[in-house]
């Protein structure tokens, strides 16, 4: 996404990217950015949590009028709750590893099938 950003505002389409990778987006040179401390996956807010969607929205079309200087990146006032998603987040372990080795033995059946 922050490529097709920076592609973008080449051709002169201004872009706001709302993510939480910050030090990647960050890296990719985007013009506009509003990090949210989030789980990936979830840049907009929790899901069903229109209040906290929509601030998000608001946030980055502010973000696209209000930013004075190139490679400008704004933090999100808002948490997840608490910090425990860090903990578990994409974590492997004995409650579900053996779903994760079936999804990934799938994943490669439907490769190898379909290459």
């Amino acid at each position: 996404m922050s490529l097709v950003a920076r592609r973008l505002e080449e051709s002169g389409v201004a872009t706001v990217v709302v993510g939480s990778a910050r030090d990647i987006v960050e890296e990719a040179g985007v013009a506009r950015f509003v990090f949210v401390d989030f789980p990936l996956g979830n840049p907009c807010g929790k899901p069903d949590d229109r209040t906290m969607q929509r601030a998000i929205v608001s946030l980055a079309l502010d973000v696209v009028d209000s930013a004075v200087a190139p490679r400008s990146t704004v933090q999100a006032p808002f948490r997840w709750g608490s910090d425990d998603w860090r903990e578990a987040f994409m974590a492997i372990g004995e409650h579900n590893r053996d779903a994760l080795r079936a999804a990934g033995e799938r994943r490669r059946a439907h490769q190898a099938g379909s290459g």
